[in-house]
């Protein structure tokens, strides 16, 4: 008997990586990085906007705003309602518009952990850095230590969010821990500071800071002299796509600070205002220099009480 199309059945779309941030028509940031990243490391994503924007603020003029918090709580029942969340590894949360937005994921989300046991839950907690303050909705410091953070596994704050957060002075490494650590409470296994007491760094770098209840792995990459907005993200992403994709934390935190350097360079070298994602890593000779100059390092210091002096440099896997 000849199969009609008309009964054939179809299966839903398999989705790995559910990526809630903003969306911009030009410019690269929040979910404009965050879905090609994880496409690129081999996972399906949908992206659930919640704010659109002709631009990021910085630019004279923006359009746009954050999504109505029905439709916002539409896109997301939705994905449940077509069958599509039957194989999501991963919530992967970003910029946010409003704390009602906060609510209905924070509703969401807890309904998802319970049914999947291993599901996955990381949140770049965007509220704002040092070169611009706070540019969020002025009620997101509170929703996310209220609502959000106690369902993450992981977190991702800059250093000016990672003070925002706790209250507490980030001025160093030392205490860049010990504001992380007050972020350790329930789910919450780990957290990884990026742009982490950047005064404190050798020339020519950056660090970021990896803190779990046990230990702390410092990464340090090169410092690129290009600044467009949209790092954060492609770092969220890419930890979040490295970690699923079976790398250790550590491991998957320095892939992703590598793809940030390459992204700065290709950037950098176009001289573009927008961020440009990486290109892939020949194995020319040039690009072995390129790739021996911007060595990501990572640093293992043990640290229950105390920042500790043992540690080792370990080069990245390429």
């Amino acid at each position: 008997m000849i199969e009609t199309l008309s009964s054939t059945v179809s299966r839903p779309l398999s989705l790995e990586v559910v990526s809630v941030q903003s969306q911009v028509v030009y410019g690269r940031v929040g979910n404009n990085v965050a879905v090609p990243t994880l496409e690129s490391l081999g996972l399906s994503v949908a992206a659930v906007p919640t704010v659109v924007f002709s631009n990021t603020p910085h630019y004279p003029t923006m359009h746009g705003g954050a999504l109505p918090v029905e439709w916002f709580e539409g896109y997301l029942q939705d994905l449940s309602a077509r069958d599509a969340l039957h194989a999501l590894r991963a919530v992967l949360v970003g910029y946010l518009g409003n704390p009602g937005q906060a609510k209905v994921l924070a509703r969401w989300t807890q309904a998802l952990l319970a049914e999947r046991a291993g599901l996955r839950v990381v949140i770049d907690p965007v509220m704002g850095d040092d070169d611009h303050g706070i540019y969020v909705d002025t009620g997101m410091a509170a929703a996310y230590r209220q609502l959000l953070l106690p369902l993450a596994h992981g977190l991702t704050p800059n250093g000016f969010e990672l003070a925002h957060l706790t209250g507490l002075p980030v001025d160093d490494m030392e205490s860049v821990v010990a504001a992380a650590h007050t972020l350790l409470t329930g789910r919450t296994q780990w957290v990884a500071v990026t742009s982490a007491a950047p005064e404190t760094c050798a020339d020519g770098e950056m660090q970021v800071a990896f803190v779990t209840r046990e230990q702390t792995h410092v990464i340090t990459h090169a410092r690129i002299d290009a600044v467009p907005k949209g790092t954060g993200d492609l770092f969220s992403a890419a930890l979040t796509g490295h970690w699923l994709n079976g790398a250790t934390l550590p491991e998957a935190i320095a892939r992703a600070c590598q793809m940030i350097v390459q992204a700065l360079r290709h950037t950098q070298n176009a001289q573009c205002a927008e961020l440009l994602l990486p290109t892939r890593v020949g194995n020319s000779q040039a690009n072995s220099q390129t790739h021996a100059r911007d060595l990501v390092r990572i640093r293992q210091a043990f640290s229950e009480s105390h920042w500790s002096h043992r540690s080792c440099n370990t080069p990245l896997p390429t």
